[in-house]
């Protein structure tokens, strides 16, 4: 009865945070069907959860940083470690993933448009269970951290709360680099597990709405990323907020290329020929 207690109230001190794992659960159901979406889930919070308590006690794979307790009582602990922490790895982490299958599914072929639209992408094993899309997904989980972190480490100047410290802060904005090495390891680890299970599971029915379904999730990432720099910008954390938006500007307009299907060349010119006959 406590522990129900307990999580009633991280709920309601934390709503974000399961708003943002449901679009999670949402997405991830759409694109790669419940039996996959709780092994993804399960599997990235149990490893996030290991790699925290283990940080907090040998300072591996995170670096040193504590949990100061400040809202025991108030929210759920898993030993030291909030359970909201532990858990939004899961959802960010699917995150990171999606953007990364922009970049490495194939692309299906598709018949010249005279509009703009969606590519086509094709959503098979090797490709989304690949190395290069597992290193990319470790890049841009840890990628996405150096927006959140910095100012999760600021919380209370807002309502998350000053939940944990740094005894030797870095120097991005007082986080050390070994925090971002540590979500990589922990984005490694989890993929690392989760592949070799997605391989073995029943194939996914093939549908044509790939792309839309993986907008779900690759909204979550930007969705993340926008409620944080919102959070800094509201602190005043000019600089900060503007290196995160500068870091990740780049990748934003390799998505946006990556899935707009511009109007080819040759259809535009063979449209606008048929319309200047027209008035002949």
């Amino acid at each position: 009865m406590d522990i129900l207690v307990l999580f009633l109230k991280t709920i309601a001190l934390r709503p974000y945070v399961f708003l943002f794992l449901a679009a999670f659960l949402f997405a991830a159901i759409r694109l790669i069907g419940w039996p996959r979406t709780w092994r993804f889930w399960l599997i990235s919070w149990i490893t996030a959860f290991v790699c925290e308590y283990s940080s907090t006690r040998t300072g591996i794979p995170f670096g040193w940083y504590f949990y100061n307790g400040s809202t025991i009582g108030e929210e759920l602990y898993f030993s030291d470690v909030p359970f909201m922490d532990s858990i939004s790895f899961s959802f960010l982490l699917y995150a990171a993933y999606c953007v990364a299958l922009c970049f490495f599914l194939p692309i299906e072929p598709s018949t010249p448009s005279t509009g703009i639209g969606l590519k086509r992408l094709r959503f098979n094993v090797p490709a989304r269970t690949g190395w290069p899309l597992l290193l990319a997904t470790a890049c841009l989980f840890a990628f996405i951290d150096m927006v959140i972190d910095p100012v999760a480490l600021r919380g209370d100047r807002w309502f998350l709360g000053k939940i944990y410290y740094y005894p030797d802060p870095g120097w991005h904005f007082g986080v050390p680099m070994a925090n971002y090495i540590g979500w990589a390891v922990v984005g490694f680890l989890s993929l690392a597990i989760y592949f070799p299970l997605d391989r073995r599971l029943p194939a996914l029915p093939a549908h044509q709405a790939t792309t839309y379904r993986l907008l779900l999730g690759i909204g979550l990432y930007y969705g993340v990323l926008a409620f944080n720099l919102g959070m800094t910008f509201w602190i005043e954390e000019w600089l900060m907020g503007l290196s995160g938006l500068l870091m990740h500007l780049p990748v934003l307009a390799l998505v946006i290329y990556r899935l707009i299907n511009l109007p080819s060349t040759s259809s535009t010119a063979s449209s606008s020929g048929i319309r200047s006959e027209e008035f002949v």
